[in-house]
């Protein structure tokens, strides 16, 4: 993956210690909407991460393919995921 591997991880490093705080306060019974605004916060974590790796996926993978003629295996992997998003 071409993607800005560091950066990634740190939001995922921080979408994983949220979780834990969530489990956490879930334990300690706390505020039901207190909890919903963590699980928000992962929920844009976890779709800016997926937005970097398809928007690099589309900025190197598609280009190249483009590039070697050999698009339609990218195209519908493209199709697919959008099909999976819009779920």
């Amino acid at each position: 993956m071409k993607a800005d591997a560091d950066k990634l991880s740190r939001l995922l490093k921080t979408a994983r210690g949220q979780i834990d705080g969530i489990l956490k306060m879930m334990e300690e019974d706390r505020y039901c909407i207190d909890i919903s605004n963590q699980l928000m916060a992962i929920e844009a974590i976890i779709r800016k991460v997926n937005n970097e790796v398809l928007h690099q996926h589309i900025d190197n993978c598609v280009k190249e393919a483009i590039e070697t003629g050999n698009t339609s295996d990218k195209l519908e992997e493209i199709k697919t995921i959008i099909d999976k998003l819009s779920k």
